[in-house]
């Protein structure tokens, strides 16, 4: 079992405090620290928030986020095993040609230890002050993550599809190992669908206020249609049971999940907050090194 935290950059927005969340992390044996997207956040908003009762985001849309990528650049130079990923970034936003060459060159740098989890996005808003249309955005992620793959693949790429199409073009550097893992986060039918079809891995984001545990099946289902392996796609899922302060034993809270097929407990910060210096590494002792096996 794999162990993350989540809301890396909103809860720590400086420099200086990515350093340290991902120092501590790393010593807590912690396998990766996730930034959260959002690149401009309007006044007004009528598109409902999925993954908090009141369908609002937290905080004003002054709340500082920096953009995923530079911030997983200062984690990652302040450490040499912590993986990060954006949990996650929102993919029909981004320019995929752009995207893929960022990615790939935080991956080279980092030494291989970046994953790019990405979501389709729900705030509407956001789409129409980037000038991006929300219709079809499902469809237009698919191509980005096939046009993406194919430049960190080959030189000399080529990709032909209704959103995105090039022909024998070259991006490098490239990711270590060719390839970056792809996470599709989200808590709808979807979403799972997406990851049994395409993805690396499915992350059913914290707070969605549906279950989504059932999702699991969807995604077995879609990768077996897709003629792909179920079992290699990465299963990540929260687990508040498992939390400082839930009052429930937290090893039979991940030890739940393991059966459930999970291979990485997503955290949320905030739970381990004011005193990481403390609470990381007793977390770590208690149960992340009761699982490191």
């Amino acid at each position: 079992m794999k162990f993350a935290l989540h809301f890396g950059n909103n809860t720590f927005p400086d420099g200086a405090g990515a350093a340290r969340l991902a120092r501590l992390a790393e010593a807590a044996g912690f396998d990766s620290v996730f930034a959260v997207d959002h690149v401009a956040l309007p006044e007004r908003y009528e598109s409902t928030y999925p993954y908090a009762p009141g369908g609002r985001l937290p905080g004003t849309q002054f709340t500082a986020m920096p953009d995923p990528l530079i911030w997983m650049a200062f984690a990652a130079a302040a450490t040499t095993r912590l993986r990060l990923m954006t949990g996650v970034i929102i993919l029909p936003l981004r320019n995929p040609l752009v995207l893929a060459k960022q990615v790939a060159t935080l991956d080279h740098m980092s030494g291989g230890r970046i994953e790019l989890g990405i979501g389709v996005g729900w705030l509407r808003e956001e789409f129409d002050a980037l000038g991006v249309p929300f219709a079809e955005r499902g469809r237009r992620a698919d191509e980005y993550v096939g046009a993406m793959r194919a430049l960190w693949r080959e030189d000399g790429a080529s990709f032909a599809g209704r959103f995105v199409s090039f022909e024998g073009v070259t991006c490098d550097p490239k990711p270590l190992a060719r390839t970056v893992p792809i996470i599709v986060g989200g808590h709808s039918e979807a979403a799972a669908r997406r990851a049994g079809r395409l993805g690396d891995g499915f992350f059913p984001s914290i707070g969605a206020q549906v279950d989504t545990m059932p999702l699991l099946e969807v995604v077995r289902r879609s990768a077996e249609a897709a003629g792909r392996d179920p079992g290699a796609i990465e299963i990540l899922a929260g687990c508040p049971d498992a939390l400082p302060g839930s009052g429930q034993d937290p090893l039979e809270a991940v030890a739940e999940r393991q059966r459930q097929c999970v291979g990485r407990l997503v955290l949320p910060l905030g739970a381990f907050l004011p005193d990481l210096e403390d609470s990381l590494p007793r977390f770590g002792e208690k149960v992340i090194d009761a699982f490191a096996k």
